[in-house]
């Protein structure tokens, strides 16, 4: 039997907005959201026409802050997955930047990310 990923990170980058939620994938619910559309996001980032590796940081670290509030920073003890290469084929090669900053904040700030890749087998951060 094969351990689901149960909560899964999806990144929504455009040129003006950066969306990061988790969604658990037993539901298909999101439990967790940050983005650069909210109002207090908005207002610090200032993004302009264009939002940076500066503004996904940002949106990790709240996100990484509501997944606490939720309980959830450990992803039911397996971790939250992100495929960061999948992220980054999807978004384009210069969203690589904004995607490993979204994913080096939810770290940073104590949130377990276990990094999936097709070639290489997860691996816990």
């Amino acid at each position: 039997m094969t351990v689901m990923k149960r909560y899964v990170l999806r990144l929504f980058i455009s040129l003006k907005y950066i969306t990061a939620n988790v969604v658990d994938r037993n539901n298909g619910r999101i439990v967790a959201t940050a983005s650069t559309v909210e109002h207090a996001l908005k207002e610090a980032m200032e993004c302009g026409r264009t939002c940076n590796a500066k503004a996904a940081a940002a949106v990790g670290e709240v996100l990484a802050m509501r997944l606490k509030v939720e309980g959830l920073e450990s992803g039911d003890g397996r971790g939250i997955h992100a495929d960061v290469n999948k992220e980054i084929e999807k978004k384009g090669f210069k969203s690589g930047t904004k995607v490993w900053a979204v994913v080096n904040a939810l770290k940073n700030h104590g949130v377990k990310v276990v990094l999936d890749s097709d070639d290489s087998g997860s691996h816990d951060f």
